[in-house]
């Protein structure tokens, strides 16, 4: 399908048939960026091609695609205070979600498998505690929400089963600044919840790593692989990449010695290939991205300026960069699919 340009008049809701995803070429993935001024969510193919380009009031972080139709909810940057829902073949808001009072989206959200109901990552904006903010999807209404099980929710990701997996961070952040204000003390964990939002099981790191912030998570089998963000002393060497099966300890999956720096302490993107065979992880800051097989040894490691999104589309995996560049990857390193000219941001959302 040729690329479309479709850009929001305004940010009035409107009542429009629904369409599905066949309908806006069958994209593979959701990435948001900056074009010149202006922020904006492209819907891509999985040879890279934008299939449609929607313009975004502020800057977006992460994206959820809705099961069946064409709807994607494009989050704001953390703490965001807006999440929009697009109809991709029209480019309109259906609708603008806005968090309780005291609240704040932190970037990231979920569907469920049918499609009815929207999860949301937020926090209570005094104190960071967590939550998952419950929408129905009919008219995008609130309906409730969940004890998150922690300090600082980021990603949010839905088993085969319909549990929920939630990665909180463990960081008290302040509400207008974002200042980090209990690095001594933070205590990230990974807690399951129930389709009906009780808690299964929830597990922490050890206590010399409590101040790896886990941020972002990636189906893995029965589990999630998880992307941690170090917030101790930056002389020590410490993994970046964890493996979690909910009734089993956490694994650490640190590279060798001499590849023990080069992600600078920072995981920006995760992904599972589909077969479940590589894992790779991006580091912006550093330049580079790592890959590990389906038990997380380390494999690899490739320079690529700016990388930052990650997904599996169809049997492989999928880059972006902040040059626009869209990349696949694999244990051949890095092959280049196409550029743009959307500075693409933090994160590449696969469509299941």
């Amino acid at each position: 399908m040729a690329t479309r340009r479709v850009f929001l008049a305004g940010l009035a809701v409107a009542s429009l048939p629904r369409v599905s995803w066949a309908e806006v070429g069958w994209p593979a993935c959701l990435a948001a960026g900056k074009l010149g001024d202006e922020f904006v969510l492209h819907g891509l193919s999985a040879a890279g091609e934008s299939l449609f380009e929607i313009a975004l009031p502020a800057r977006g972080h992460a994206a959820a695609a809705h099961p069946s139709q064409a709807l994607a909810v494009a989050f704001a940057r953390r703490p965001g205070t807006f999440a929009l829902v697009l109809d991709c073949l029209t480019g309109v808001v259906r609708h603008r979600l806005a968090p309780p009072e005291g609240r704040q989206f932190n970037g990231h959200g979920a569907f469920s498998a049918d499609g009815a109901l929207l999860m949301t990552s937020e926090v209570v904006a005094e104190g960071s505690a967590g939550r998952i903010g419950l929408w129905e999807t009919a008219g995008f209404t609130r309906i409730g929400e969940w004890n998150s099980g922690g300090i600082g929710p980021h990603d949010i990701r839905r088993l085969a089963d319909g549990r929920i997996v939630v990665a909180n961070g463990g960081i008290e952040t302040d509400p207008g600044d974002r200042t980090k204000l209990n690095i001594d003390t933070m205590r990230p964990n990974l807690t399951l919840l129930s389709a009906d939002g009780a808690v299964l099981d929830q597990v922490a790191l050890a206590d010399e790593f409590h101040q790896n912030s886990i941020r972002h998570l990636a189906l893995h089998g029965d589990g999630v692989a998880f992307a941690m963000q170090w917030e101790g002393d930056k002389s020590e060497p410490v993994a970046q990449l964890g493996l979690w099966v909910p009734g089993a300890a956490p694994l650490l999956c640190p590279p060798p010695d001499e590849q023990s720096f080069a992600m600078k302490g920072y995981a920006g993107s995760i992904a599972v290939a589909r077969a479940g065979d590589l894992i790779a992880l991006t580091s912006a800051p550093a330049g580079v991205v790592m890959l590990f097989d389906g038990t997380g040894q380390w494999l690899a490691t490739d320079p690529r300026a700016d990388v930052s999104g990650a997904a599996a589309v169809g049997d492989g995996l999928r880059l972006t960069d902040g040059q626009g560049g869209v990349w696949s990857y694999g244990r051949t390193g890095l092959a280049s699919l196409s550029r743009n000219a959307t500075a693409w941001d933090n994160h590449l959302i696969a469509l299941s």
